[in-house]
């Protein structure tokens, strides 16, 4: 896959296939084209502009293509995700937690989810539940 970043407009188009693919031209444009307003023109040169970067696939059926995502939308995320942490704090992240703290855009649901992830951290294994360290304690 080309690694030239997806631009916003695209990554509309992307939500569409991973919602659901393979999809048509035409049911891309009936899911965009009411809540987006773009015409059929600008739909089909954004699902070009995807093929051409390899984040899309076609496959030919019967007179018209179906598409599907190449770039999966956890990878995607993961791109975004380390391209702002770089761009705005550094690659950092507790310079990003600050930035909303300080600005009173964390709620106590935030908070509390913050603390748990913290605290998985501190036991040594990200991004497993309480249940999967347990497991993981007493060897199961």
């Amino acid at each position: 896959m080309d690694t030239t970043p997806i631009s916003e407009a695209e990554a509309t188009v992307m939500d569409v296939l991973w919602d659901a693919s393979p999809r048509s031209a035409e049911e891309v444009i009936a899911a965009l084209g009411p809540r987006t307003g773009w015409a059929e023109p600008t739909i089909k040169t954004l699902l070009n502009r995807l093929l051409n970067k390899g984040a899309i696939s076609a496959e030919k059926e019967g007179r018209r293509y179906l598409y599907s995502p190449v770039l999966q939308r956890d990878a995607w995320v993961q791109q975004q995700s380390e391209g702002l942490l770089a761009r705005l704090f550094g690659g950092r992240v507790a310079p990003l937690v600050a930035h909303f703290s300080e600005r009173g855009q964390l709620s106590a649901a935030d908070i509390a989810e913050l603390k748990r992830l913290v605290s998985e951290l501190d036991d040594g294994e990200p991004g497993k539940t309480g249940a999967d360290q347990e497991e993981s304690r007493d060897g199961r």
